[in-house]
């Protein structure tokens, strides 16, 4: 029988879903049906975690009340900051979250045939605690003492008081808060895709993240952001971005943050960093989001007829360095966002849960002899 091969599975639906919806043409992503650029304006993302997680936006009540067991939810035990700190200072920290992930669920059972209580119980710690396991390695790997969350702020608040001891401005906690709604999900990605692979095994939801964790550390998922600030730093003023590029464009090099494999036009995501990124650079001295502008400009005149636009990676970095966050914290910040999205998937698997068992094309030999060791 001959099998046909789609490799990376381009373009082969491999379920249904109400999570997320893209449309690459038009350059629109929508969260349940609603626009991911009113979202980014209007919301935040605790409520969006509930819209994505439960299937609607909440009621006042019902967001009070699910902020109230996020903050709940939001301590480690103490066994897990243990288990942080023996890991080691130069780790990159998306392994260090992997290994903290997979470990939380050994303190929680039951970790399999939950009912539905207990998934959405599981989910909320997950959203909850993954955020501060990123910050408590961080302040560890350079020193400080691990601290304690302030139940009074919002997930994206706490998160920079856990990085930096002291609590953020209220600008620096809503550019946060709109970050985290923009990576909060993203339709069937490669690590969604590895979170259901493995859901659908009924695998424990803390599995189920670790492995998308996993798919996502990987730098052809997370990481474009860091390639891309490396670029700045290394084009260094706006005068030299025209040669670089230019030199790239030549050698067919790929700029870092440019393209994308379902967007054809700009990111509707990276329209809304790019604002931030403006609103942050106003603020500093620091070049990099003037050469980003010169860099697209050059980008774009080359490549925008080709559907080759900036993404959500062209302008986040810039604006994760003028929050204060270290280059390699940049993919664990997309986790912590994501982790919504992975889990309103898992979710929603679980209602009517297939095994995924794929096949594949064989191109190996038949009928071959066995050669005995002494004859080989």
């Amino acid at each position: 029988m001959t099998v046909e091969l789609i490799p990376g599975l381009e373009g082969i639906p491999i379920a249904e879903s109400g999570v997320s919806f893209v449309d690459g043409k038009a350059g629109v992503l929508e969260y349940r049906g609603i626009n991911i650029e009113e979202l980014a304006e209007k919301s935040s993302f605790e409520e969006v975690s509930y819209l994505l997680m439960r299937g609607e936006l909440p009621s006042t009540s019902e967001l009070v009340s699910f902020q109230d067991e996020l903050r709940s939810n939001s301590r480690l035990k103490f066994r897990i900051v243990e288990l942080i700190k023996c890991l080691p200072e130069n780790g990159h920290p998306m392994d260090a979250l992997q290994a903290a992930i997979a470990a939380i669920g050994m303190f929680y059972p039951p970790r399999h045939n939950l009912t539905k209580e207990q998934r959405w119980e599981a989910s909320m710690r997950l959203v909850a605690k993954t955020s501060t396991v990123v910050a408590t390695f961080e302040r560890l790997r350079r020193g400080d003492e691990q601290i304690a969350p302030k139940p009074e702020l919002s997930l994206a608040g706490n998160f920079l008081y856990l990085l930096n001891g002291k609590e953020p401005d209220a600008i620096q906690e809503r550019i946060l808060d709109v970050c985290l709604i923009l990576h909060a999900d993203h339709t069937m990605n490669a690590s969604t895709f590895a979170g259901r692979v493995v859901g659908s095994t009924l695998a424990d939801p803390y599995c189920v993240v670790s492995s998308a964790l996993g798919a996502l550390s990987g730098p052809l998922h997370g990481g474009a952001n860091e390639d891309a600030m490396a670029l700045f730093s290394k084009i260094g003023s706006v005068k030299n971005a025209k040669t670089t590029v230019d030199r790239m464009i030549a050698e067919k090099e790929k700029i870092p943050g440019f393209g994308h494999r379902v967007y054809k036009t700009m990111d509707p995501r990276a329209k809304v960093l790019k604002k931030y990124a403006e609103e942050l650079a106003g603020k500093s001295d620091n070049p990099h989001f003037e050469i980003a502008l010169e860099v697209e400009k050059i980008a774009v005149a080359q490549y925008g007829e080709k559907g080759i636009w900036p993404n959500v990676d062209f302008y986040s970095g810039i604006v994760y360095t003028e929050l204060g966050f270290a280059t390699e914290c940049f993919t664990p910040i997309f986790a912590v966002a994501r982790v919504a999205g992975w889990l309103a998937h898992w979710l929603e698997q679980a209602e009517n849960n297939r095994l995924f068992r794929p096949t594949q094309k064989y191109v190996g030999q038949h009928g071959q002899p066995y050669v005995p060791l002494g004859e080989r």
